[in-house]
């Protein structure tokens, strides 16, 4: 168990070296002077002078709910990955899947940017199981998510791991639709 941990904290240490921050790479066009006419697209609005710089995948300065142009709070873009709040688990598991890296990642560099900001984050079970089985479950989930943050950086004091146990069910039902809802952490934010 210890091993697959280590191995969990490791793999997201090295992805969060890899990473860059939210700026973004420009490309100079060498097209040696062809006119946009002749490049179609792919110059992103350059006006074929050979300098002109646009950023990755042509898209010039138009904005988007990804490049940053949206104004309100970003925990609330629907285009961000801090949109989504939950870490799902697989059955009797706590493991964080490497399909939440980049979720966690938006709310760790969050998190980073706003030292007053607080996380609580909520271990939840299915309701398999004894209830006091699920609520060290539940609390096991919410532990590796914090953990998972703590290698990205983010400072224990932000963050809180409590658990429901089988107390909070997102789904009702003896279905496995219902108990994949269940199986979750979710990352509530202190201010709302």
């Amino acid at each position: 168990m210890n091993k697959i941990l280590w191995s969990v904290l490791l793999t997201l240490t090295l992805t969060a070296c890899g990473t860059t921050s939210g700026t973004k790479a420009t490309v100079e066009d060498r097209t040696g002077g062809k006119t946009d006419a002749a490049m179609g697209s792919q110059t992103g609005g350059a006006s074929g002078n050979g300098t002109e710089t646009s950023a990755l995948g042509g898209k010039g300065a138009g904005a988007s709910a990804l490049d940053g142009s949206y104004t309100g709070d970003p925990r609330k873009n629907p285009a961000s990955p801090m949109s989504n709040r939950s870490v799902y688990f697989d059955f009797d598991q706590f493991v964080v899947k490497d399909e939440y890296r980049a979720m966690l990642e938006a709310h760790a560099g969050y998190l980073l940017s706003k030292r007053d900001a607080r996380v609580i984050l909520q271990g939840n079970a299915d309701d398999r199981g004894s209830r006091e089985y699920n609520l060290a479950l539940g609390q096991k989930r919410a532990e590796a998510v914090r953990k998972a943050l703590a290698v990205l950086g983010v400072s224990d004091v932000q963050m809180e791991a409590v658990s429901f146990g089988e107390e909070k069910p997102r789904k009702e039902g003896d279905t496995e639709e219902a108990y994949s809802e269940n199986r979750r952490t979710d990352v509530v934010y202190a201010d709302e």
